[in-house]
């Protein structure tokens, strides 16, 4: 039976990153993806923000991992003329109750390391953004966009030039541990192959593939929900020039229907939050008179006409409605007898982000175990 060192399951843009960063240590590294290329899930549906770690408890993976992986992927950005933009944000408060909680995140967001943040009055949102409804906001300058499908087609060349293996349209079905590593069955063929080292990045599917390795998903608090965003565009010129978030639901269970930017000027409403069953990624047209009324709250004078439906993503997230955010799970898994296996679940937001950090927190993980 051929023998790997490290199989990485999924290509999306932490799969990706983990294959980029791990090979320039490891050889012998293949990555398992159930679809015909990398990025086909959550890494290609989202707002493509590069978040500066406001909003997430101090000291939880995804503040730190959030406000270091910002500072590498603009660096790596720059390195390799990814194409991005520091646009700077606004988090609005429309109504008097809301600034306490905007003073909140500012020292939240000063907690995790967060970035020249600051709070400013309506003088000063008129000179950087006139066009909003606020009565005051928390700026972050650090706040940007990156071409998500630019970064991991970086990550994924990376990984390639340094001998990685991609087997796309290739679907885990079995994974055992045996004394010296997993087997593992793909389902095209039913191939086997031994791997020493399994790294669990599946994304939507990642409960799943820890189930088949014999966990208790429900017992261990891996069973993930899958929390769908839909997004509208905005059929006319963007009449702001920065991202325009309200403030977020309480218990971030949502960040509220915000308004984004691409890397063209095109503005964008969304997404909100919709637990479903089944993965779905359609877009309900009739939802968008409802992200007209969120929209106006934050941007006034906004065309109801000019409200077209775009795209959807979905979040795997750990906690349910109405449920407290939960963080991320990172995590090898020999306390549950599966020595090698590093579990990665419930990488939602800020995952994009993070990702540069998230592949040198798991390439350490990988060289202690094969030192």
């Amino acid at each position: 039976m051929e023998k790997v060192q490290a199989t990485i399951i999924g290509a999306g843009v932490i799969g990706l990153a983990i294959a980029a960063e791990l090979s320039s240590r490891c050889d012998n590294i293949v990555v398992l993806e159930r679809h015909d290329t990398f990025g086909r899930e959550t890494s290609s549906r989202n707002s493509e923000v590069i978040h500066s770690g406001i909003y997430y408890p101090e000291g939880s993976l995804k503040a730190q991992l959030c406000v270091d992986g910002a500072e590498q992927l603009y660096a790596i950005c720059n390195k390799y003329s990814i194409p991005y933009k520091r646009l700077g944000k606004l988090i609005v408060a429309t109504e008097p109750a809301e600034i306490e909680t905007l003073e909140g995140l500012y020292r939240k967001g000063l907690k995790n390391g967060a970035k020249e943040l600051a709070i400013i009055d309506r003088k000063d949102i008129d000179k950087i953004e006139p066009n909003t409804s606020a009565i005051a906001a928390l700026y972050s300058p650090d706040t940007g966009i990156v071409d998500s499908h630019s970064l991991m087609k970086h990550f994924y060349k990376t990984a390639e030039d340094n001998g990685v293996i991609f087997a796309f349209n290739s679907e885990v079905e079995r994974l055992d541990k045996e004394n010296d590593g997993f087997v593992i069955c793909v389902k095209q063929e039913h191939y086997q192959f031994k791997s020493q080292v399994v790294i669990n990045c599946s994304g939507l599917s990642s409960d799943y593939i820890a189930e088949l390795a014999g966990i208790d998903i429900q017992k261990n608090n891996y069973k993930l929900k899958y929390c769908k965003g839909s997004y509208f565009s905005y059929a006319k010129p963007s009449p702001v020039k920065m991202l325009v978030y309200p403030v977020p639901h309480e218990e971030l269970t949502g960040l509220g229907v915000h308004a984004t930017l691409d890397l063209t000027g095109r503005l964008r409403f969304g997404p909100d939050a919709e637990y479903i069953d089944n993965i779905d990624y359609r877009v309900d047209a009739h939802k968008g008179e409802r992200f007209y009324e969120a929209a106006l709250k934050i941007i006034p004078k906004l065309e109801k006409g000019a409200f077209v439906p775009d795209m959807a993503g979905i979040r795997p997230k750990l906690s349910g409605p109405n449920e407290k955010a939960k963080d991320f799970i990172i995590k090898e898994e020999t306390e549950k007898g599966l020595q090698g296996l590093i579990n990665l679940v419930g990488i939602e937001s800020p995952g994009l982000t993070a990702s540069p950090s998230i592949a040198k927190m798991v390439t350490a993980i990988v060289s202690r175990i094969l030192a």
